[in-house]
């Protein structure tokens, strides 16, 4: 059996790829090579901050912040104590460097009877002294581990001579065998001489002093991470408790620290104001008149306590880093280059830079190493990005905007247009239910008129009369919905509705019907008289919406209301007025140029009257309260309010709509409503 070929499908077109593809036309070749330099300098620099010259000491600042922010704190340290020389030792040994060993042979001797878990010595022994065979027995009777500094001339050449290494080298070996072991004190700081890392760990140099002495984390052996620093509850307790080695020089007063010393790490060094002294996030940032360093000791003091805690923050991988550059500029752009309007720019922006904010502080807290996490450069290209952006998108929209302001200031109120502008969702495709005051007008005999001049001339007139009127309502803060001949149809309530919205609608019937009359007295010379303006306005529920598809814009409204302003309208023919408003109108309206011209009944709409009063220019309030008490007294079944009215035309002849509604009320009788076809 034969088949039939089926036609390949059509290519889908994603209106996305279109938006974006119609938005690169008109960004322009200049405009957008610019754009994507400056987008790619904000990736890099989201991404390599920590590697610029500026970036690194605002990022070291930042991490300085967040890591204080959330860092422990404790109320002492209950498994580490540091025995140290003080200012005050050196004063009553007479000895500043070297410091005096035999005061350390005596301590070491004394502690090693006090039941300390280990001891650690920040001391290097690199020169002789008479005191060293005194020290070298308390070495060789030691049954407390004892940790004793070590460091290279590879590696520290500026403290370290090769003849203090060599010096080292015999002395440590001379307590062989033994229960003494060398260990590296080696401290690293950042370029800027704060202490945030632990230290690497060159080829030849023992232990670090905090792995030697708390071997079972074999993790810390090459680990050279965030040093996480903890503070003290209380400003009078410090994380780590000190005592003065004097203390421990005789073995009656080292036996009363006992409780101090017993099953604790012992940390031994000195704590010297200006020997191995260095900056720390904390005392970075620490207020004036707060101690400003820290002492090497503290440092070991602290990588101890962090291996103790096997605290090893999770390491963030340079693909996340790359992948969150990317996400910071990508969203800074797409912020950047969508059309809001202040307030909501306002709060995308101040929403995105906290964002960014929070993000490290909140990842540090969970227990990240954000110290190379680079808060700045995702604020700085983010920044950049979103000036970029919005800067494309600015060229993108400008001509969009002026002509799409153009096209709504057509048949919408300026302010109303830029409202639209700002948020394109208020001017709804779909249909929507909204309370409107809807406006019908029409030029009295212009079809008549018409047959009797040229088109040209026709045509002239029509338009003048027309932007005119159309004038008018946008003045008037009304929506222009069609032209249908020389008819306006307009409403006011949508899309956007004001308070006011009846006294305008109402103060914009009567500037039409003005408008009506000077187009007249303006008529050109040859054109037949010109009638007069009417208007019907009513006050209603309508579904209102740009019901012309997504090709094109027919904002316009529909439903009952907007057939009972045309039917009033009309109206006015019949009854001899010029603007006539709805009972729901003057229910609403502030204004009081109003005078009752009786009820009708809509045939085909309701059976049930409407109340219709005429909107005059210049209402002589005393009759139309008059004119409201004759109709009151009317319904009422008062036989003289007829004589009222008789005697109310008599002082205005003229006046047919009186005489019309005279007419009615004599025909219908009290309570009788006037049928419109």
């Amino acid at each position: 059996m034969a088949t039939e070929a089926l036609p390949a499908p059509e290519p889908i077109e994603v209106p996305a790829a279109k938006a974006i593809a119609r938005m690169v036309r008109r960004i322009g070749a200049r405009q957008l090579i610019g754009t994507i330099l400056v987008m790619s300098v904000a990736l890099l620099f989201a991404r390599y901050s920590w590697s610029l010259p500026l970036g690194v000491d605002a990022e070291h600042a930042l991490y300085d912040v967040r890591l204080l922010m959330t860092s422990q704190r404790i109320p002492q340290d209950p498994r580490i104590v540091m025995v140290v020389y003080t200012d005050e030792t050196l004063e009553a040994t007479a000895r500043r460097s070297p410091l005096d060993r035999g005061l350390l042979a005596k301590a070491l001797t004394n502690l090693d009877k006090l039941g300390a878990k280990a001891i650690g010595i920040d001391i290097l022994i690199d020169e002789p002294q008479p005191e060293d065979d005194q020290l070298v027995a308390a070495f060789r009777g030691m049954k407390t581990p004892v940790h004793l500094a070590f460091a290279g001339n590879a590696t520290n050449g500026v403290f370290v001579q090769p003849w203090q290494e060599d010096f080292m080298r015999k002395f440590q070996a001379s307590l062989k065998p033994g229960n003494v072991w060398p260990t590296s004190i080696r401290v690293e700081a950042d370029p800027d001489g704060v202490m945030r890392s632990w230290p690497t760990r060159p080829p030849g140099l023992p232990p670090l002093l905090s792995n030697a002495m708390a071997k079972h984390d074999k993790r810390f052996e090459d680990y050279h991470g965030s040093l996480l620093y903890r503070l003290p509850q209380r400003a009078d307790r410090p994380v780590f408790s000190k005592l003065p080695i004097d203390l421990f020089a005789l073995p009656e007063a080292a036996e009363m620290l006992r409780s101090q010393i017993q099953g604790r790490y012992v940390l031994m060094g000195g704590d010297i104001s200006d020997v191995d002294q260095f900056d720390t996030p904390a005392t970075r940032l620490s207020k004036e008149g707060e101690s400003g360093t820290t002492t090497g000791l503290e440092i070991h003091a602290t990588m101890l306590a962090q291996q103790l805690d096997n605290r090893i923050p999770r390491r963030i991988l340079p693909t996340a880093l790359w992948g969150a550059a990317l996400l910071v500029v990508v969203a800074a752009a797409m912020a950047g280059f969508t059309e809001l309007s202040a307030a909501r720019n306002a709060v995308v922006i101040v929403g995105s830079l906290a964002l960014l904010i929070a993000t490290p502080l909140i990842l540090q807290r969970a227990g990240f190493d954000t110290q190379r996490l680079p808060m700045f450069g995702w604020l700085g290209g983010w920044v950049l990005a979103f000036i970029a952006s919005s800067a494309a998108g600015r060229a993108v929209s400008s001509d969009e905007r002026r002509f799409a302001q153009s096209a709504l200031g057509k048949y919408l109120p300026p302010d109303v247009a830029k409202q639209i502008l700002r948020d394109p969702d208020k001017l709804a495709l779909h249909g929507e239910q909204r309370e409107i005051f809807a406006m019908f007008t029409d030029l009295e005999g212009f079809t008549q008129l018409s047959s009797q001049i040229a088109p040209a001339m026709v045509a002239q007139l029509l338009n003048r009369y027309l932007d005119l009127l159309s004038d008018v309502v946008l003045e008037h803060g009304g929506t222009l919905d069609k032209f249908v001949g020389d008819a306006v149809i307009a409403f006011w309530g949508a899309p956007i509705s004001r308070p006011d919205d009846a006294d305008r609608a109402v103060k914009a019937s009567m500037a039409m019907y003005a408008a009506g009359e000077r187009f007249r007295r303006e008529a050109p010379a040859g054109v037949p008289p010109i009638g007069r303006t009417r208007v019907g306005l009513h006050m209603g529920v309508a579904i209102v919406g740009n019901f012309g598809g997504e090709g094109r814009i027919q904002y316009t409204a529909l439903g009952d209301s907007m057939n009972a302003a045309s039917r009033l309208e009309s109206a006015n023919k019949k009854l001899h007025t010029t603007l006539l408003v709805s009972g729901d109108v003057v229910a609403r309206s502030t204004l009081k140029c109003f005078r009752p011209m009786g009820r009708i009944t809509v045939r085909g709409r309701s059976e049930t009257p409407m109340a219709i009063y005429e909107a005059l220019p210049d209402c002589d309030l005393e009759q139309a309260a008059a004119l409201t008490d004759i109709l009151a007294r009317f319904d009422a079944g008062d036989a003289s309010a007829i004589s009222s009215l008789e005697t109310l035309i008599s002082q205005n002849p003229k006046d047919l709509a009186l005489v019309n509604l005279l007419e009615r009320l004599q025909r219908l009788g009290p309570g009788g409503s006037y049928a419109l076809d």
